[in-house]
C-alpha cells in the first residue's frame, strides 16, 4: 500500500470524487459510501461488489473501512463539511431519498 494510500481522509475524499462521477465503478463507490453514511435509508454494501472495482478503489475502500472501525464515527460527525458531499452522492444515487425527506 502507498503512502497516499494509506491516509484515511485522503482515500476518503478520492472515493467522494469518484462517488459523484458518471464512471462505470461511481456507483458502488457511492453505494459504499451511503452504507456508512446511513444503511437503514441508503442501503447496505455487497462485499462482492468488490471483485468489479479497480484495485486503487478496494485499496482506498479498505483504508476507510479500517478507519471507520476505529473511529466509531458518521463521516459528518468527523468533519461537518462532509455532509455536503454526502448530501450530493445521495441527490445522484438515491433522489427518492430526497423526495421523501421533502415530503415529511
Amino acid at each position: 500500500m502507498s503512502e497516499a494510500q494509506s491516509d484515511p481522509f485522503e482515500a476518503l475524499q478520492r472515493l467522494i470524487e469518484i462517488a459523484k462521477s458518471d464512471t462505470g465503478q461511481a456507483r458502488r463507490t457511492a453505494d459504499f459510501l451511503l452504507a456508512w453514511w446511513n444503511a437503514g435509508e441508503c442501503g447496505s454494501f455487497d462485499l462482492t461488489t468488490l471483485w468489479s472495482l479497480d484495485a486503487a478503489i478496494v485499496e482506498d475502500m479498505q483504508t476507510v473501512f479500517g478507519f471507520i472501525a476505529r473511529v466509531h464515527k458518521y463521516p459528518d460527525q468527523l468533519d461537518p463539511t462532509l455532509a455536503g458531499e454526502f448530501r450530493a452522492i445521495v441527490a445522484q444515487w438515491r433522489p427518492e431519498l430526497l423526495t421523501r425527506e421533502n415530503e415529511l
